[in-house]
């Protein structure tokens, strides 16, 4: 007894720091912290059967934070890992883009000037055994193949490869290095003078990646610049300020920052942007959250651009990471993200009810916000205004667009969006790409020449209709079948366009049909565009 009553003593004693935040808490006799490590304490010692205590209490912190906002989150080690490698700009492995195609990982793209490029393995090649295990045909998760091929900068991994026209199995030694991680989809000039940039999501690197390709778009002519968020779900609060910062003038606010235990925190423009004298329209949906809206807010704010989609996620909340000693974090939420008129970009939600909050997507679309600009309405109560020409912006949750685009539910069929859930036209479409990718190089040296000339063979949509029909799904009839042809073969176009090139030319092709992009364009090209910025 006296063995326990000292642990628990000593258990109680301290509570350890979190990350470079100081904790402090009242451990009085009645403290919630105290009655938490009593609870914890007592099912350890005396619970019936044996327990997992770093799951345990790892179960509460979630608890916990799942009473809180839907952004306050806990991740393990793994977890956070995961997680922030995408924003980091760079991981360590070989080095290759694949699919799985029948249970084999079959190479879409080396990185250029990666490792395993270097060693000689091709688009094409399908890896089979990592360090003489098998992983071709056993049924392995994706993320399982992932972690066996990447590794330590320096490693060495041993691959097993069978390459087409080539009889046997090919052996490769391949020495992991840093593997860039880009956040730019898509760069290119969409009409004369009026340039165009994707941004996936806001990571340590994308600054940087932007203006790389802003300069080449400006050498090009660029005088107007598309800058498409939609889809991106954020990242970053710096890149995200860095890039605004490129647009605006000196001391223009960019975003604040405000919360019960947090001062508020302001974060302007310094007038040393490169974007400053080019006309900017920021393009928007559903999807585009966090630090995409903060850009889309300062810009529409400030007066600076237009914004043209429809009404973004509203994810205003602001997280501090609070690194755990084992690796795992807490991202808890601390304030409220503001634009610059003042407006809260985080939408409405009840503390502790997260199924309600990931329906909120949904109910837009069964209230027909997404498809029909009569259906939102604001009350007087969230009426803003921007800061130079005092136009009015609304407020509750979100960035509501300048010009409204509806989300055309006829474009992407019933039967288009079975074919594709059941992974029928990709699937078709790896075993085209795999057989025909490298005569399609050899007879389009140019995108151009491509984006002219290719069209998707018949026999490969005969062959999607006929999976589909084993599987069971059938247009319900020709009308529905005709008018979903086509834009299962612009996929297939903008698909085998990434394969040869890269995502930049799936872009090109599948922007073709957005009707997002294809606003934008009218709206920049149209003879009476008000030019003012």
């Amino acid at each position: 007894m006296m063995k326990k009553a000292i642990i628990i003593l000593l258990m109680m004693a301290l509570l350890p720091v979190i990350g470079k935040a100081q904790v402090k808490g009242n451990m009085g006799s009645d403290s919630p912290l105290r009655k938490l490590q009593l609870a914890e304490m007592a099912i350890k010692n005396f619970y019936v059967d044996s327990v997992n205590e770093q799951k345990l209490v790892e179960d509460g912190i979630r608890g916990m934070l799942e009473k809180l906002d839907p952004h306050s989150t806990y991740t393990d080690a793994k977890e956070t890992k995961a997680m922030n490698e995408p924003l980091q700009g760079d991981f360590e492995g070989i080095g290759v883009q694949f699919n799985m195609i029948e249970d084999t990982l079959v190479v879409i793209q080396p990185v250029v000037n990666g490792p395993s490029q270097k060693v000689g393995i091709l688009a094409g090649d399908r890896i089979v055994s990592v360090n003489d295990s098998t992983i071709a045909g056993v049924k392995m998760a994706r993320i399982d193949i992932m972690k066996m091929l990447r590794g330590k900068k320096g490693t060495k991994v041993k691959l097993g490869v069978v390459r087409r026209g080539v009889k046997g199995v090919l052996t490769f030694v391949v020495t992991r290095a840093k593997i860039p991680v880009h956040t730019i989809n898509a760069s290119y000039m969409i009409r004369p003078n009026v340039g165009y940039i994707r941004i996936e999501s806001f990571g340590m690197k994308t600054h940087d990646e932007f203006m790389l390709a802003v300069d080449s778009l400006k050498k090009k002519g660029m005088k107007t610049l598309l800058l498409d968020l939609q889809d991106n779900g954020g990242g970053y609060l710096q890149s995200a300020v860095q890039i605004s910062n490129e647009f605006l003038k000196n001391n223009d606010m960019i975003v604040y920052t405000e919360g019960r235990r947090a001062r508020r925190q302001n974060f302007k423009a310094i007038g040393n942007g490169r974007l400053q004298d080019v006309k900017v329209y920021v393009l928007v949906n559903e999807l585009s959250a966090s630090a995409a809206e903060i850009v889309t807010g300062a810009i529409q704010d400030n007066d600076r651009g237009t914004v043209v989609g429809r009404r973004t996620f509203g994810k205003g909340l602001v997280q501090r990471p609070l690194d755990l000693p084992d690796g795992s974090m807490i991202r808890l939420t601390i304030a409220h993200y503001y634009t610059p008129s003042g407006r809260c970009i985080q939408k409405p939600y009840t503390k502790g009810d997260l199924k309600d909050y990931e329906m909120d997507i949904e109910k837009r679309f069964k209230h027909g916000e997404l498809t029909n600009p009569d259906s939102i309405q604001f009350s007087d109560s969230l009426k803003y205004y921007t800061i130079r020409k005092h136009r009015v912006v609304y407020g509750g949750g979100g960035i509501m667009p300048d010009n409204f685009v509806p989300l055309d539910t006829t474009k992407f069929t019933r039967y288009h969006r079975m074919l594709a859930a059941k992974s029928i036209i990709i699937n078709a479409y790896l075993k085209y790409a795999d057989a025909n990718r490298q005569a399609l190089k050899a007879q389009y040296s140019s995108f151009d020449a491509f984006n002219k000339g290719y069209v998707v063979p018949q026999s490969l949509l005969d062959e999607i209709v006929a999976e589909g029909k084993k599987e069971k799904i059938e247009p319900k009839d020709a009308a529905e079948l005709k008018a979903t042809l086509p834009n299962i073969a612009l996929q297939i176009k903008a698909l085998t366009a990434r394969d040869i090139w890269d995502m930049n030319e799936y872009f090109r092709v599948w922007n073709a049909q957005s009707d997002i992009v294809n606003k934008a364009i009218n709206l920049c090209t149209a003879p009476d565009t008000d030019r003012s910025l």
